[in-house]
């Protein structure tokens, strides 16, 4: 096995495809129903052994709704026995007092909770059912009252750009110990949907540091490498909090329900399946991967920016709307110096 310095920080396992709502955004296109191939009990549990062969890491467990996985306490259980952190990713409509605890008791330390706006008008309307919203905030009373310590994710929406502020204040109010800024990539579903664009997407990531010391919580822009520059250039410590922009295949990658590898969730290029070779395997020698960790091979901007090696730009959005994982990032508006000098 060929083995280099980059070794996983965070690996997020989409343990299913079915869902119970209909997100308008999902880039999983989940159903109500399971597919016919995902990974069984026994291949989840090898597939935790071999991540922890190679990194005791941050492990998500994902989904669509893992809440609708009947093995998901099980498999949370054999994580953290192996010495991953375990943490899930959930749209918390599921999360009863009594799961709570489970997830506790199976050694769950954190779960990300998803609220798309401050008001059951607008997270409804992304979820697509009503009283998603209703539902997620009892997950999240329940997580506080069970002693599981949850975070609020949310994406951003042309809808909802302007009462961002307010769904921090909310995520805030119901406990939650972090908010997770997501920026839309238009991929699976999320296609057809209108994006916030390059200029709101700058000026929301400069309202971020102020907002931060004004609501009192610790704010992570996601999809949002450039966050990173606009943190330095703002005198903030994003630097210190993280270790780069864009992690996708540095890292960071995604497991599908099926068992196949990519660099993120937003990223549908595959370079690999775990029921063909190791997870080491696929991780220390697929050329993608190769190719993501060798800065020097970005294109265009992203390649000579002074902030290349703590930005990188967002490598899913290029490869969405540029059509190459290696091309600038669309969505910046930030003239390298050497570009200014000429």
């Amino acid at each position: 096995m060929l083995k280099s310095g980059f070794v996983p920080r965070i690996l997020s396992w989409n343990t299913t495809n079915r869902c119970n709502l209909k997100c308008a955004h999902c880039y999983m296109d989940a159903k109500d129903r399971a597919s016919t191939n995902e990974l069984t009990t026994d291949e989840g549990r090898k597939l935790i052994d071999e991540i922890s062969e190679v990194s005791k890491c941050v492990l998500v467990l994902s989904g669509g709704e893992p809440m609708l996985r009947a093995d998901i306490y099980e498999l949370a259980a054999h994580a953290r026995s192996k010495g991953l952190r375990v943490v899930m990713g959930t749209n918390g409509t599921l999360i009863s007092r009594e799961a709570a605890r489970n997830l506790v008791s199976a050694g769950v330390s954190r779960v990300a909770i998803s609220l798309d706006g401050c008001d059951a008008a607008m997270h409804d309307s992304v979820r697509r059912v009503e009283g998603a919203f209703e539902a997620a905030i009892a997950g999240a009373e329940a997580c506080r009252t069970a002693g599981l310590e949850f975070q609020v994710n949310s994406t951003v929406f042309p809808h909802s750009f302007s009462r961002i502020p307010d769904t921090i204040r909310t995520a805030k109010r119901i406990g939650a110990a972090e908010f997770h800024l997501f920026f839309l990539v238009p991929t699976g579903r999320g296609v057809s949907l209108k994006d916030v664009g390059p200029w709101d997407y700058e000026n929301m990531l400069h309202q971020l540091l102020p907002l931060e010391k004004e609501v009192g919580i610790h704010i992570k822009p996601t999809c949002a490498p450039m966050y990173m520059r606009v943190s330095k250039q703002r005198g903030g410590n994003a630097t210190e909090r993280y270790s780069r922009g864009c992690l996708a295949g540095i890292s960071y990658c995604r497991i599908s329900p099926e068992g196949g590898v990519y660099p993120c969730p937003y990223l549908p290029l595959e370079v690999g399946s775990v029921r063909s070779h190791s997870f080491g395997e696929i991780w220390f020698n697929a050329p993608l991967f190769a190719d993501l960790r060798n800065f020097s091979k970005l294109k265009g901007k992203c390649r000579v920016c002074e902030f290349n090696d703590i930005c990188g730009g967002c490598r899913a959005r290029a490869y969405a709307l540029a059509g190459d994982v290696l091309a600038p990032d669309p969505w910046c508006v930030h003239v390298p110096k050497r570009n200014r000098n000429g």
